[in-house]
């Protein structure tokens, strides 16, 4: 007899859609279930563990040292139930791409995965959003064959180009005038948030942390409503944000990239659909 609970797939598909939209509701649109079930199915898991999960407020949904160790272990015991599916129905016959990319990218890029997918009928798409760092640490698990991610400059990737970056504040609720000033932030270790924390103590300004989102919409929205300064890409732009720069002491900010990544053991159709993205993100 099995001296260990087994984990219910379904338990874990909800847990990993909370953890890659950051949201209860937002993962519940992702696996067609209700809000409050999704919740019942991540509280069967605590009680499982009896360990929590999740670090819950009004603003965001975090993962405790618990939770983080799971994740992995769910992606893993998930795509690997999807493996012995496919390896016995044999509808995937091509095999299965793994491509990772942030959130802004994930609807803009459907028609194009779309017409590859068109293009490749046998071969399965597997597509997981989220924060860069996240991906990165997913594929060096190898855990994702291709992945489109934001980064500072560093080990050359198979593609990339600059991501202008602004620094954004609500023109109508501005938080650079208050004291200490507010920050709209990704969590702890997010891009940009490292700059914009730097970036104010050099201008001797008292900051603190009023905002934090694993979401960009969240953090664009956030910003645009006055809960805090943030720094962002250019395109995340609205017209409720106000622009800061030179005139506020704020320093442009070059050292960003937006980075394609494949290793030469990926599925053979991997190049084709890296250069369809290089192409649609002008990447060079």
């Amino acid at each position: 007899m099995n001296r260990y609970p087994m984990f219910n797939p379904q338990l874990l598909l909800s847990f990993v859609a909370v953890c890659d939209s950051g949201s209860f509701t937002r993962a519940a649109d992702r696996v067609f279930l209700s809000q409050s079930t999704v919740s019942q199915q991540v509280r069967r898991l605590e009680e499982m563990l009896g360990k929590p999960l999740f670090e819950r407020s009004s603003h965001q949904v975090l993962l405790t040292e618990e939770g983080v160790k799971l994740l992995s272990y769910a992606r893993r015991i998930i795509a690997l139930n999807e493996e012995a599916h496919d390896a016995l129905t044999g509808i995937w016959r091509d095999g299965v791409l793994r491509l990772g990319m942030p959130e802004d990218f994930a609807a803009p890029t459907t028609e194009l995965l779309a017409e590859f997918s068109r293009a490749h009928p046998h071969l399965r798409l597997d597509v997981a959003s989220g924060l860069s760092a996240d991906l990165h640490s997913a594929y060096a698990r190898e855990e994702l064959d291709l992945i489109l991610v934001k980064q500072r400059r560093s080990q050359p990737p198979r593609a990339a180009r600059p991501e202008p970056l602004l620094w954004l504040d609500s023109l109508a609720f501005p938080a650079i005038e208050q004291s200490p000033v507010p920050l709209a932030v990704f969590p702890l270790n997010g891009l940009y948030r490292e700059e914009l924390c730097l970036a104010l103590d050099n201008l001797g300004k008292r900051w603190r942390i009023g905002y934090s989102s694993a979401s960009l919409a969240a953090l664009t929205a956030a910003s645009a409503a006055g809960l805090g300064v943030t720094l962002l890409p250019a395109g995340c732009r609205l017209p409720s944000h106000r622009v800061l720069g030179i005139a506020e002491g704020l320093p442009p900010v070059g050292s960003f990239e937006l980075a394609l990544y494949y290793r030469d053991s990926a599925p053979a159709a991997t190049p084709a659909l890296a250069e369809r993205l290089k192409a649609f993100c002008g990447l060079v």
